[in-house]
């Protein structure tokens, strides 16, 4: 059985523990096959059923169709931990509809968010955050993806990369720079893929197979009431939305980490070698007191984060950048400990850790790379 003790935390009330343990018995039950003809129709499948069992109301408050009263970082990360213990591509479907819901609930209208979040909060309505281009990635001020004022909307221009559900997402949240805003304006958009102006020019493959796409816009034109937040305030949208949901990412690599160790102990329990169990050999327990603690160091940082943010703080720039940075890092390092200790049935294709080890990798690279936030967690220390 894993160890769920961290439950039993004073940063979680008796909600987030109902919730955890439902949310697991419900994986348990409903992610062990996802018939599929492929990965796209895998996502909408997953995307469904996390809407039809209430999962995805957790990204949404409840008087726009969610869950909760109000939007609960704790339970967002509790969510993505055990979905990504579970099935990986569940909390990449999960995550997307968060993401992808995050700047219409946080900074939206409520016209916008009546309108668009009941169906990204039901799976029937596929998300996307459309922020990255190709020289503008960790640097995101550098994007030249631009929106002019035409008449009483915007025509949007220029071309988005390592898109997340590009190809199958029916909206997306589009940032662009604001020339008639100042050098330093931008601007962030609700674009519905039906739009004429948009495009999807190509699909990307990844160590770890998700839907990942390149999205051109051409004289996409938008109303006014796609504007989300202030014209000129779209950094404040993207990076306010990256703030709340980075933490998550550590939740999701905790997930993994997790279940590597569970599937570590399986192994080194049972497999026999030199004269008794692999678990008896001393250097094998040192490994795993290093896998353990290191799990338990990033429950720390993510569960921190979260219980800040819901407590009321307006932001968490340092402690969500410490939460993903450790957590993602020391993933990697408890995953790649798995895969030494299963040995040739670790590196075996299709084996849950061989999964583990290319899906972890992204996390040290997407909403933020490990060196990113460094820098921001070193900001936050020589600024007076």
């Amino acid at each position: 059985m894993p160890d769920r003790s961290f439950l039993d935390w004073p940063v979680f009330d008796d909600a987030h523990r109902r919730l955890a343990s439902e949310l697991d018995e419900w994986a348990a039950r409903e992610l062990g096959t996802v018939p599929h003809a492929s990965l796209d129709d895998a996502c909408r499948t997953l995307a469904h059923r996390l809407g039809d069992a209430g999962w995805l109301g957790l990204v949404a408050p409840a008087r726009f169709g969610g869950r909760l009263e109000s939007l609960d970082l704790r339970s967002l990360a509790l969510a993505r931990e055990t979905l990504a213990r579970h099935a990986p591509l569940a909390d990449f479907v999960f995550a997307l509809q968060a993401l992808g819901a995050g700047p219409v609930t946080l900074f939206g209208s409520d016209a916008q968010r009546t309108r668009i979040l009941p169906g990204i909060i039901a799976g029937r309505t596929i998300a996307a955050f459309a922020l990255t281009e190709r020289e503008a990635g960790s640097d995101v001020a550098a994007m030249q993806t631009t929106a002019a004022r035409d008449g009483t909307g915007y025509v949007i221009d220029g071309e988005k990369t390592w898109i997340s559900n590009a190809g199958i997402a029916d909206h997306y949240v589009v940032f662009c720079r604001y020339p008639e805003g100042g050098e330093r304006s931008y601007a962030a958009f609700s674009v519905e893929a039906t739009n004429p102006g948009l495009h999807v020019t190509g699909r990307l493959d990844t160590l770890a197979p998700h839907p990942l796409g390149t999205i051109r816009l051409t004289q996409c034109r938008v109303g006014a009431d796609a504007l989300i937040g202030e014209a000129g305030r779209g950094l404040r949208v993207a990076l306010g939305t990256l703030d709340v949901f980075r933490t998550t990412v550590g939740a999701a690599a905790l997930g993994f980490a997790r279940r590597a160790l569970d599937e570590a102990l399986a192994h080194v329990r049972g497999r026999r070698a030199f004269g008794g169990a692999l678990a008896d050999l001393q250097l094998v327990q040192g490994a795993l007191a290093d896998m353990a603690t290191d799990i338990d160091a990033s429950a720390l940082l993510v569960y921190r984060a979260a219980w800040t943010r819901d407590h009321g703080a307006e932001r968490v720039t340092r402690e969500a950048a410490m939460a993903k940075l450790h957590a993602t890092e020391a993933a990697q390092r408890v995953i790649d400990q798995a895969v030494q200790l299963l040995g040739a049935r670790g590196v075996a294709g299709g084996s849950v850790v061989e999964g583990l080890y290319r899906e972890i990798r992204a996390l040290r690279i997407y909403e933020g790379a490990s060196d990113i936030q460094r820098l921001v967690i070193a900001g936050t220390l020589l600024t007076p």
